[in-house]
C-alpha cells in the first residue's frame, strides 16, 4: 500500500500536465484556461516591453546628461578657490581621479536683437575640459577651442541659440548678477558676447547651458584670479561617491565635495520610482491573470470529483491531491509565463524598428526630436527584468493554485461515489 501512494504522489505531476492539456475538458473549462493564458502572455509581456523601455529611457538620460556633468564637483568658500592650480594638482594626485578641471559658474540673461533667455553661463578651460566632460564631442558647429581665440566668445546650446535665433558670428548680450558703479549711478553689468559655436546632447543643457573661457569668466563674474570650482572625472561614474567621499578627508575643511548624485540624483531616483510604480500596476494585470486560475482550477476540481474520489481509494493522500492540481495549474501558467516572455523578449529587442514601421503606415511622427530629444523609442533589455517578472508570475500563479488544490483535497471519495 505505502508503494501505491509512493507511486501516485509521484504521478501527481504527470497526472496534473494531462489535466492542463487535455481535450476531454469542458468546453468552458476550456474557454476560461484558455483566457487565463493569453491574459497571462500579455500581461508578462507588456511588463516586460514597459521595463526595457523605462531601462532604454533611463540610459538615454544619462548618457545625454552625464556627458555634460563631472562625476564630481569640489567647491570653496565664499571667494572661490585662489590657489586653484595646487588644488587640482593635489586632487588628480588622488587615486582613483583621472582629470580635473577648474569652472565659474552663475545664472545670467542672454539677449538677442529677437528674444532674450535666461541661461547658466559656465567658464571652462577648454583644454581641461575635455577630460572631465564630452562638451566638445558635442559640437555641431564651430569648435571649443574658439573659446581660446577670442576674447568675450561664447558657446551655446543649440535650443538656446534657436530660442535666441542667433547662428556662430552674430552677438548676443550677457547681464551677469553683478553690479557696476558709475558716476551715473548703479548699473548692472552687461557685456556683448560673439556665439563662436554651438553643441547638442539632445538634453536640457541644450535649453540653458552657455560656455566662455576661463579669462572671460574672471573678467564678467568679478573673480580675478580665482575659480568657483573644480569638476573631477572619477575611473567609474558610479563609484564617484566613495572616490569623492574618499578626497574630501585629503581637502580643508572649507571646501565642499559633491558627487552627480547629490547635484543630478533626484532626477535618476524619480526616473527609478516611476519605473518601480509602472512595475507595480503593470504586475496587477499578471496578478488578474493569475488569479483567473483560480476559475479554471474550481471547475476543473468540479468536473474531476470522481477521478479525485478513484485516486483517494486506491491510495492517493490528500498532499498527492494537491499536487495533482498544483501541477495542473501551474501547467497552464508555465505556458502563458513562456509565450509572454518570448513575445515580450522580441517587442524589446526590436521596439525601434516596429515603431518606425508603424510611423510610417500611419503616416505620423510619435517623438518628435525637437520636443522630446529622442527620435526613436529607446528600450534595453535586460535579462534580471526578465527573471524578475517571470519569478513573479510564477509566485502568483503558485499562491492561485493553493485554494483549488485545497478544496479538491478534501473531496470526501464515500460522498462521490455513494451516487456512482
Amino acid at each position: 500500500m505505502s508503494a501505491l501512494r509512493s507511486t501516485v504522489a509521484n504521478y501527481a505531476p504527470f497526472i496534473g500536465l494531462r489535466y492542463s492539456f487535455s481535450r476531454k475538458r469542458n468546453r468552458f473549462t476550456s474557454v476560461i484556461a484558455l483566457v487565463s493564458m493569453l491574459g497571462m502572455v500579455l500581461g508578462v509581456a507588456s511588463l516586460i516591453v514597459v521595463l526595457s523601455v523605462m531601462n532604454g529611457f533611463a540610459g538615454e538620460l544619462r548618457g545625454r546628461i552625464l556627458s555634460l556633468v563631472a562625476h564630481g564637483y569640489v567647491e570653496g568658500g565664499p571667494g572661490g578657490i585662489t590657489q586653484w592650480r595646487e588644488v587640482l594638482e593635489r586632487i588628480a594626485a588622488q587615486p582613483g581621479v583621472i582629470a580635473v578641471s577648474p569652472y565659474i559658474s552663475d545664472k545670467v540673461i542672454l539677449r538677442s536683437t529677437r528674444n532674450l533667455q535666461g541661461a547658466v553661463l559656465t567658464a571652462i578651460d577648454p583644454q581641461l575640459e575635455r577630460g572631465v566632460s564630452r562638451i566638445a564631442q558635442a559640437m555641431v558647429a564651430g569648435d571649443l577651442d574658439s573659446l581660446e581665440a577670442g576674447a568675450f566668445n561664447v558657446v551655446l546650446g543649440a535650443t538656446l541659440a534657436r530660442i535666441l535665433a542667433v547662428q556662430p558670428g552674430d552677438e548676443v548680450e550677457v547681464t551677469v548678477p553683478r553690479l557696476t558703479v558709475t558716476p551715473l549711478g548703479v548699473f548692472p553689468r552687461t557685456k556683448r558676447l560673439r556665439v563662436s559655436g554651438l553643441f547638442e546632447v539632445g538634453a536640457q543643457p541644450d535649453v540653458h547651458q552657455a560656455y566662455v573661457s576661463l579669462a572671460t569668466g574672471q573678467k564678467l563674474l568679478g573673480t580675478p584670479g580665482a575659480v568657483d570650482g573644480l569638476q573631477v572625472k572619477t575611473r567609474d561614474l558610479f563609484a564617484a561617491p566613495q572616490i569623492m567621499a574618499a578626497l574630501a578627508e585629503h581637502l580643508p575643511a572649507d571646501y565642499r565635495v559633491r558627487n552627480w548624485s547629490q547635484t543630478q540624483g533626484s532626477l535618476f531616483r524619480a526616473v527609478k520610482l516611476e519605473k518601480l510604480m509602472v512595475s507595480l500596476l503593470l504586475l496587477s494585470v499578471v496578478a488578474v491573470a493569475a488569479f483567473n486560475i483560480v476559475s479554471t482550477l474550481v471547475m476543473s476540481v468540479a468536473e474531476k470529483r470522481r477521478d479525485i474520489a478513484v485516486l483517494r481509494t486506491m491510495g492517493a493522500r490528500a498532499r498527492g491531491i494537491m499536487l495533482i492540481f498544483i501541477a495542473h495549474g501551474l501547467g497552464l501558467a508555465t505556458v502563458g509565463i513562456s509565450g509572454g516572455a518570448l513575445l515580450g523578449v522580441l517587442l524589446a529587442t526590436y521596439i525601434a524598428p516596429i515603431t518606425a514601421f508603424g510611423e510610417q503606415v500611419l503616416g505620423v511622427k510619435l517623438f518628435d526630436p525637437s520636443v522630446y530629444f529622442i527620435s526613436e523609442l529607446p528600450a534595453r533589455l535586460q535579462w534580471s527584468d526578465v527573471s524578475a517578472v517571470v519569478l513573479a508570475a510564477l509566485s502568483l500563479s503558485l499562491l492561485a493554485t493553493l485554494y483549488p488544490a485545497w478544496r479538491a483535497a478534501r473531496v470526501a471519495p464515500a460522498e462521490v461515489l455513494r451516487y456512482e
